[in-house]
């Protein structure tokens, strides 16, 4: 059997579930007798699962679905009885330096990326303590599994312990993995601004220029007739 040292670690490991038992010793001296003092906290690591595995944690083990992206990117779609608590939130800060950022991001990211203006939601881990309880077993999920990550480190501090997270986020997902609400696909969510109409005409084009192939290849003297009629300088 395995000592008691002044400070131990014991790992359990689950499928989906790793939690961690710390055990520390602190000392206190009273005349004639050293006093020992244990303290044992519960901690437990975020879980990192596929879509697959998602589903499982939601069927099988009851895990509530925590949206934490912007309110843009959750209206464009999101997965049905879903929560939605932002771990950013829009900056309408108006200081100085915070309008020269803004007009200076909304003029390249936001133009071309349709991506907003944020800030950390100072309310966020409030928030989610006003809905959920720290023994509630929350499967957090963003677009690309960064914020997440991040959301589930704050929600860790603050004494949740049952958290996991999707890899790679939502662009990952598969369509039809989940029931989801709005205009696109849940992969699709973080696509917006110029870059989404600058991929639809070079569909169009791409398009255009397979047809004008396929034609001059099966129908080249009707091509030819055609190209007769055209201008030349």
């Amino acid at each position: 059997m395995a000592g008691i040292c002044s400070s131990s670690t014991l790992s359990s490991v689950s499928n989906f579930r790793t939690s961690r038992l710390v055990e520390t010793h602190s000392r206190r001296t009273i005349p004639g007798k050293p006093l020992h003092r244990r303290n044992v906290n519960i901690k437990a690591e975020v879980t990192y699962v596929n879509a697959d595995e998602a589903k499982k944690l939601i069927a099988v083990e009851g895990y509530t679905i925590l949206d934490v992206r912007d309110s843009s990117q959750y209206n464009r779609a999101h997965i049905k009885s879903c929560y939605h608590v932002p771990l950013f939130v829009e900056n309408q800060d108006n200081d100085f330096g915070t309008i020269i950022k803004r007009t200076v991001h909304n003029n390249f990211s936001g133009l071309f990326f349709g991506l907003p203006f944020t800030k950390l939601n100072p309310d966020f881990v409030q928030s989610v303590k006003s809905q959920f309880s720290p023994e509630s077993k929350l499967l957090l999920v963003c677009q690309e599994g960064l914020r997440s990550s991040a959301a589930a480190n704050q929600l860790d501090q603050a004494g949740f312990q049952s958290i996991a997270c999707i890899t790679s986020g939502l662009q990952r997902v598969k369509p039809g993995t989940f029931d989801s609400v709005g205009t696109t696909e849940l992969q699709d969510a973080g696509k917006a601004g110029l870059v989404t109409v600058q991929g639809k005409i070079s569909a169009v084009l791409g398009t255009v220029l397979v047809c004008a192939y396929l034609f001059i290849t099966f129908f080249p003297e009707q091509a030819e007739k055609l190209l007769q009629f055209a201008p030349t300088s």
